[in-house]
């Protein structure tokens, strides 16, 4: 069976990586940091607007990826709590690795009408 995979390369490196290896990534300036499921951190020589781009050309439909506000793209299979008053979002596994992820009310509001209304689908 064909495994579909997140390609990042730049001049000097090349990151493969399965989507669901990936908890979010979130900007950093004129980078981003990709955090993954053994908690490892890797930064990448893109904007998010970038990253956002290549998710979108490589993986398209399949992607479980979800951009919210300005500053963050997660993995939309590890959410886990969202407290829109708190601006928390939590994404975990509920057995290896939980990150707590800070987001705007509208932005969190937003994904939680999105996740219900996906429940009910």
């Amino acid at each position: 069976m064909f495994k579909k995979y997140l390609v990042i390369t730049t001049a000097a490196d090349l990151v493969r990586i399965a989507p669901e290896k990936i908890v979010y990534i979130s900007s950093d300036g004129n980078y981003s940091n990709m955090v993954q499921t053994d908690n490892e951190t890797r930064l990448l020589t893109y904007q998010l607007g970038q990253i956002e781009e290549l998710i979108d050309d490589q993986l398209g439909k399949i992607s479980p990826f979800i951009r919210i506000g300005r500053g963050v793209i997660i993995n939309r299979n590890y959410i886990y709590y969202i407290n829109i008053q708190s601006q928390k979002l939590i994404l975990s596994d509920n057995s290896m690795f939980t990150h707590t992820v800070s987001a705007s009310k509208e932005a969190l509001k937003n994904l939680k009408e999105l996740i219900e209304k996906e429940a009910k689908e």
